[in-house]
């Protein structure tokens, strides 16, 4: 394991059974208190120097994609966009429903936001549900969407989404196990 993925996983605390049995949680909050530089340039370091050069935005996922995101785009000097669950933005939006390991939602976006290339930033990718859904959300609003940079990639849960996906840290190439 490399120094940095210790590091990072150290602040990582895993929650089993929560919010519901058979789930994992992964409790990022310790990372969010202790190592936020570090966190933000292992983010900055996961996209290809090519994607940087052309974003525009980040689009930041409900709810801890909105602190990923953050980081990024006040480091880069971009723009912040956010995906929501449904009834919390104003109208006019866009929405689509999706599925997740313990259910369905439904995600909006404001469809009054120019296009822009984008990548799409989130906390883990699991089953890759609300990935695709922002991915189509994005479309939707005539966004490019350039990739997006994940933090904690789970890949025995997800198939190919369709669009690049840069992350962090995964579970199983960083030696981590639970």
């Amino acid at each position: 394991m490399t120094a940095l993925a210790q590091t990072l996983w150290s602040h990582i605390r895993t929650v089993p059974d929560f919010p519901k049995k058979g789930i994992c949680f992964y409790d990022l909050t310790p990372l969010f208190v202790k190592e936020l530089d570090l966190l933000t340039d292992a983010l900055i370091a996961a996209i290809p120097e090519s994607q940087l050069q052309q974003v525009e935005s980040f689009v930041a996922v409900e709810a801890r994609g909105f602190v990923l995101a953050t980081l990024l785009a006040q480091r880069l000097k971009k723009g912040l966009l956010l995906v929501r669950k449904a009834g919390k933005l104003p109208p006019p939006v866009e929405c689509v429903g999706y599925s997740l390991e313990y259910g369905s939602d439904q995600l909006e976006m404001s469809a009054q936001i120019e296009a822009q290339k984008v990548i799409l930033v989130d906390d883990v990718l699991a089953t890759g549900g609300t990935l695709k859904a922002v991915n189509q959300l994005c479309q939707k609003c005539g966004h490019q969407v350039l990739g997006a940079v994940i933090l904690l990639d789970l890949p025995d849960l997800h198939a190919d989404l369709g669009l690049s996906v840069w992350h962090v840290l995964d579970n199983k190439s960083e030696g981590y196990s639970e």
